[in-house]
């Protein structure tokens, strides 16, 4: 009778996500672009793709700052820091808040704050597009009012927080999907492909990636914008702590799953299962944000795979070790996420 409930369960819980996941992907198509928050957070049209952009030249690899990252010294966040408004969006702390140089900076506190760091300046480094990302060991903030958080959050003292910034000519105008966008089938998305699979970023739901519009350059940038649920687990787990920024996690997770003559398949993103829910508690709606997405990690190119490889290949140990010092991590932490990293590079460029 146990048995009977239990396949009873499963079979509800998959019914439930293979609809739920079913609507989330007829999006409708012919919408137009708007100010509006909730147009923000909607697939980009096709009509309204004009001159995007997913990779540029990164140039000279090895000489890249990768402890600073792309916004150098000069955009550190700097004191003292006052509370604008707090974000309710997701499920971690976050707020807005503006520095003594009355520069806006968006704070994440939380599992995910660490490991985001260190995945810009990887992406940024082979040419990819990324936030102005630093992580602030503390920080003390002035008139928070956070509904979120711990104590300390909540009174204006935050740990390991992200500070992220865009440049003031660049604005968010959509999302974009990985199904469906103009790089599908290029060298460079397959590149984009490969670096998840290189920092185990394992959430790739498409409201994660965002198409900003820099009006400097009259350019659509196409970015994987929330990047923190990376160097951990190969999928969703049991906890926030296993699944992000945790090193034994990174240490037993599979890089490559299947090679053949022509194609390489890693093992990020791990598709959930049915199980999922009934074992870790997972929601429906998180099963099926997730559901077939394991697509982006298989049947890649090995040439593309390769090539990615030989871009990360000419970042030194002593780079990747400040990637890592920038994600604030423990430096015997950092020295055995470097080792790791490493030896998945050396895979690449032997494809």
């Amino acid at each position: 009778m146990l048995r009977t409930a239990r396949f009873a369960s499963f079979a509800l819980v998959l019914s439930v996500t293979c609809t739920t996941g079913y609507a989330q992907n007829k999006v409708p198509k012919d919408h137009s672009v708007t100010d509006t928050k909730k147009n923000n957070d909607e697939p980009i049209a096709k009509s309204a793709i004009h001159n995007p952009v997913l990779w540029h030249d990164p140039g000279d690899i090895a000489s890249k700052d990768l402890y600073y990252g792309q916004g150098g010294s000069d955009t550190l966040p700097k004191p003292p820091f006052i509370f604008l408004d707090e974000d309710k969006g997701g499920t971690s702390p976050k707020l807005d808040l503006r520095d003594a140089n009355g520069k806006k900076w968006h704070i994440k506190v939380s599992e995910e704050s660490q490991p985001e760091v260190v995945a810009s300046r990887l992406l940024w480094a082979v040419g990819f597009y990324a936030n102005d990302d630093y992580c602030i060991a503390e920080a003390q903030v002035n008139g928070m009012k956070m509904s979120r958080g711990n104590s300390d959050v909540k009174r204006g003292h935050l740990i390991n927080a992200r500070f992220s910034h865009k440049p003031e000519h660049q604005k968010k105008i959509a999302t974009w999907e990985w199904g469906d966008n103009p790089f599908k089938g290029t060298r460079e998305f397959n590149g984009l492909r490969v670096m998840m699979a290189v920092i185990n970023n394992w959430d790739l739901k498409d409201v994660n990636n965002s198409v900003y519009y820099d009006k400097d350059t009259n350019k659509q940038i196409f970015l994987v914008n929330d990047i923190g649920a990376t160097f951990g687990t190969n999928g969703v787990s049991w906890t926030k702590s296993r699944s992000k920024g945790n090193l034994e996690s990174f240490k037993d997770s599979k890089f490559i799953q299947k090679l053949s003559e022509t194609e390489v398949s890693f093992a990020t993103p791990h598709a959930p299962t049915g199980m999922t829910i009934l074992t870790l508690g997972a929601t429906a709606k998180s099963y099926a944000m997730r559901n077939g997405l394991d697509w982006i990690g298989n049947n890649i190119p090995r040439a593309d795979a390769r090539w990615m490889g030989s871009l990360l290949g000419q970042l030194t140990h002593q780079q990747l070790m400040d990637a890592f010092r920038a994600g604030n991590f423990p430096p015997d932490v950092a020295v055995q996420y470097v080792m790791l990293i490493e030896n998945r590079i050396h895979e690449l460029k032997d494809l």
